[in-house]
């Protein structure tokens, strides 16, 4: 049993370039350092003691931020290609971390954010083109999560990590060592990688009826982008009001929290690529798995209203878990297959914006439910908001149809 597992786990990594993987630890690199991300809401509450409603203001302009960095980056990816996008976007945002310690005041806060998520989500279309160039057409999936595997790995060590910084140097070590991790990780992506062309993927018979070349009038895509917005707008709950949840409900310590996140990218990490490799042998409909990953999101929140301890937290972000694994890297993977032969960029920049633009509202509407009607009542919410998305992911289906 155990030697079938591990060739499992073995074969699915198979056939993958070596670029893939360098593109790999160059992301766990800089993954890992982004740890100042989920304590950002208990630093602003705790240290620049920001209300509620201040708080859910700046994670709106951290979701703006990020909004305008996906549109740009989906445009200058497709203007001066993937490799000057990422080399830039991470070497200013490691220095625009390490400032970001020394702006305490809540408007400069607000437009320091705004500015860092717009540099460093220039990034995020970009490594989803290269991935064209990096991997072969028929690994793109599985290249797809290798990075996400590396992203959540450096998920799993930096929440722990983060939690151990706080508890011995302070939040200030945080923004330094996320910095660092920055530049260190753009060291290494210019010593390792060239700048490549790629050749473009066939399409799946469903995925390549665009009747346009414009994006705006490809009607099944906008569909999925309102499914992606509600995804997002749910999953991004985890770092803002969650942590507080955490801490002022449940009681737990930086550490502890840092603990349970990162046992999301524990079990992403050991059981999400074999999942994957799995999942795209058996040809299942990437629609389909989408909409019973959305019934879990749902699963997730509504769990957290029943009095069972903090064991409670544990099953949801169990349940959360599964859901994230199912739904992630297929809807990377729809969005790669479904842009316009020229347009990868922008279809990938629309993708990340609709991820984008839900953290503007998502923050901002948990904070103002928890501060007048408690957390209860926004668990509810984003179950009842991750159900709605569920029924946009039938109505794709059929529209692909």
């Amino acid at each position: 049993m155990v030697k079938r597992t591990v060739k499992i786990y073995k074969d699915s990594f198979r056939g993958l370039s070596p670029e893939i993987w360098w593109l790999a630890l160059i992301t766990f690199i800089n993954r890992a350092g982004t740890m100042v991300i989920p304590f950002l809401s208990l630093y602003l509450t705790e240290k620049l003691a920001f209300s509620l409603p201040q708080v859910g203001w700046i994670m709106s302009a951290f979701g703006a931020g990020s909004f305008l960095g996906s549109w740009l980056g989906g445009k200058l990816t497709d203007k001066v290609g993937y490799y000057k996008v990422m080399f830039w976007s991470l070497l200013l945002t490691g220095f625009l971390f390490i400032s970001l310690q020394y702006v305490t005041t809540f408007w400069g806060f607000m437009v320091a954010i705004f500015l860092i998520m717009t540099v460093a989500d220039t990034f995020r279309p970009a490594i989803y083109v290269s991935l064209n160039a990096y991997s072969k057409p028929e690994n793109q999936t599985r290249s797809l999560t290798l990075i996400r595997l590396a992203i959540n790995l450096g998920f799993s060590f930096g929440p722990f990590l983060g939690g151990l910084i706080i508890a011995g140097l302070g939040y200030s070590g945080l923004f330094w060592i996320d910095g660092i991790t920055c530049i260190l990780a753009i060291v290494v992506f210019k010593w390792v990688l060239t700048n490549k062309e790629f050749i473009r993927k066939k399409k799946e018979p469903n995925e390549s009826k665009v009747v346009s070349t414009s994006i705006f009038k490809d009607k099944p895509y906008w569909i999925f982008l309102a499914i992606v917005f509600l995804m997002g707008f749910t999953f991004m709950q985890l770092f803002s009001t969650m942590p507080l949840f955490y801490k002022d409900v449940h009681g737990l310590t930086e550490v502890e929290i840092g603990l349970l996140m990162s046992l999301n990218g524990l079990l992403i990490f050991l059981t999400e690529m074999p999942l994957i490799h799995k999942l795209e042998g058996a040809a299942i409909d990437k629609i389909q798995i989408i909409f019973w990953s959305l019934l879990l999101f749902a699963a997730s929140f509504f769990v957290l209203n029943i009095p069972l301890g903090t064991s409670v937290l544990v099953i949801s972000m169990l349940i959360i878990t599964i859901g994230e694994m199912l739904a992630f890297p297929f809807t990377n993977a729809f969005a790669m297959a479904r842009a316009v032969e020229g347009k990868e960029g922008l279809y990938m920049a629309m993708y990340t914006m609709a991820f984008s633009l839900s953290t503007i509202f998502s923050a901002k509407t948990g904070m103002e439910v928890v501060d007048r009607f408690g957390f209860d009542a926004n668990w509810y919410l984003m179950g009842f908001l991750s159900l709605l998305a569920v029924l946009l992911s039938a109505w794709l289906r059929r529209a692909l149809r």
